[in-house]
């Protein structure tokens, strides 16, 4: 190729670099200049369309979760241009619930593949006086009774306690790292609540009885149960997109979560994967001995909660847990003690469980 017009009667990129000192240089640069554009501009739209809030909120777009507006991967609170729920009202820039009373600041803490962190998160007790005072039953015409399933939904559908929920289940979403670790750290979080009954004594036909938290309640008293437990991070993974149910074994009157999996990682084949939320331990271990009740024996009523996201075949606590249930059904040794305490730092995991 020469400083000439080619065959073509066009410029070749050689020729372009050779005629710089030409007038027509400075067409080849216009002509190239608007081709890089092109393929800038259609990566850049491309790129943008795949990028993501952790809800799944598409950049510069508010979320479904009002007011919160996604801003270069995180939510971030705009009610001025995504506006706010029915229930809240904007107040300063800020959707306000008429729950929000009397504030009271709580850090939930969790563990993440060894690393101990804590999320710092604000609860209410106008929320707690609101929800303490529903009533404690469920009423059916003719002789239709409500099942465990129905008072699990009527816990976790309360509209005024996802309100003040869901700025939680968005500071997780926010971190920046995979969806499973976000899951992760929900169980986690959960998990490390410390385990304890309510003070509160609950009347139901002239009879008594301990009185069974909502999961806000769980959060604002800093303890629960393993039902109440439970239901606090269902609802969380329920939010996060994940498919959701209950384990109930009834002879050790014991509550845990099933998240969904591979059938091959599952709880009797269920597919979803065993998760205690009484205290911290590894996702699929159902061999935890329990000090009130021993280990769960009898099969469980599943009650499913939502259809959603499973957990993919990167799951490393399978192998995990059963490297654990291998290490305590033969005795853990010195020859293998240093595989268990790795386990336990990586967990965080506790000496005991409690049931029920």
């Amino acid at each position: 190729m020469n400083l000439k017009e080619d065959k073509e009667g066009g410029f070749g990129i050689e020729n372009c670099i050779h005629l710089k000192y030409e007038k027509n240089f400075f067409n080849c640069l216009i002509i190239f200049g608007g081709v890089l554009l092109i393929i800038v501009a259609g990566y850049y739209i491309i790129f943008n369309e795949s990028l993501k809030c952790g809800d799944g909120t598409s950049y510069n777009e508010c979320s479904s979760r009002k007011p919160y507006f996604c801003e270069e991967g995180i939510l971030v609170e705009n009610a001025s241009v995504c506006g706010c729920s029915n229930l809240t009202e904007i107040r300063n820039g800020s959707c306000i619930s008429k729950y929000q009373t009397n504030p009271k600041n709580i850090t939930l803490k969790y563990t993440l593949r060894g690393q101990k962190e804590e999320i710092d998160f604000v609860v209410y007790n106008g929320l707690v006086d609101y929800l303490s005072g529903l009533p404690n039953n469920i009423f059916y015409s003719g002789d239709n009774k409500p099942s465990r399933g129905d008072f699990k939904l009527r816990n976790l559908n309360d509209e005024w306690q996802r309100e003040l929920l869901l700025p939680l289940v968005t500071e997780i979403q926010n971190l920046e790292m995979s969806d499973t670790d976000k899951m992760r750290i929900a169980v986690s979080l959960v998990q490390n609540i410390p385990y304890g009954e309510s003070e509160k004594i609950g009347d139901l036909a002239g009879k008594t009885f301990t009185y069974s938290r909502y999961p806000y309640e769980v959060l604002y008293d800093e303890k629960g149960i393993c039902g109440e437990k439970s239901e606090l991070l269902a609802f969380l993974l329920r939010e996060m997109g994940y498919g959701v149910a209950f384990f109930y074994h009834q002879e050790e009157n014991h509550e845990s979560i099933g998240i969904k999996c591979p059938k091959i990682f599952s709880l009797d084949n269920t597919s979803y994967c065993f998760v205690e939320t009484t205290g911290p331990s590894i996702i699929t271990d159902n061999k935890i001995l329990y000090v009130d009740s021993g280990k769960l024996e009898s099969e469980p009523e599943v009650i499913f909660i939502s259809e959603g996201d499973s957990l993919g075949w990167n799951l490393y606590e399978y192998d995990d847990a059963k490297e654990l249930i291998k290490l305590k059904n033969n005795g853990v040794s010195m020859f293998s003690s240093r595989n268990f305490d790795e386990l336990k730092e990586k967990y965080g995991l506790v000496e005991v469980y409690r049931g029920g």
